[in-house]
């Protein structure tokens, strides 16, 4: 492997490179440019670093930031959002207890139902009667 010198990798990043912008037509030069690896390397990254930049403030100042799935920005508001659905859930529960007793109501005052009775032995423990 060919080992590469430091001060000649620098070298190569200073070394002066012309890009010339021609018409196809007339070969006139439209635009010159004289550039070095290094320079290009330096604006390719400050041009990443801008896009990054304003795609990140896009984000973090407008009201996109309320499509990203778990970001949520305000803690109060997520907690609020938690007990709202306890709430919910409570009052579905409390709806459904409702409804069946509507049913049984129902059942009960239209005289067609049918009573099931409850067959399951208990066993009642003996309690001790002490003499004191």
């Amino acid at each position: 492997m060919v080992k590469l010198d430091a001060g000649s990798t620098l070298k190569r990043l200073r070394n002066r490179y012309r890009l010339v912008v021609m018409n196809d037509d007339t070969y006139e030069e439209v635009v010159t440019f004289k550039l070095s690896r290094l320079s290009v390397y330096i604006m390719l990254s400050t041009i990443f670093v801008l896009l990054v930049g304003l795609t990140v403030a896009l984000i973090v100042f407008t009201p996109l930031k309320y499509y990203i799935p778990g970001a949520s920005t305000d803690y109060k508001s997520a907690s609020e959002l938690r007990q709202l659905k306890y709430r919910v859930d409570g009052l579905e529960k409390q709806n459904a207890y409702n409804v069946q007793y509507i049913e049984g109501i129902k059942k009960a005052l239209s005289g067609n139902s049918t009573v099931k009775l409850d067959t399951i032995k208990l066993d009642v423990p003996k309690t001790e009667i002490s003499n004191d």
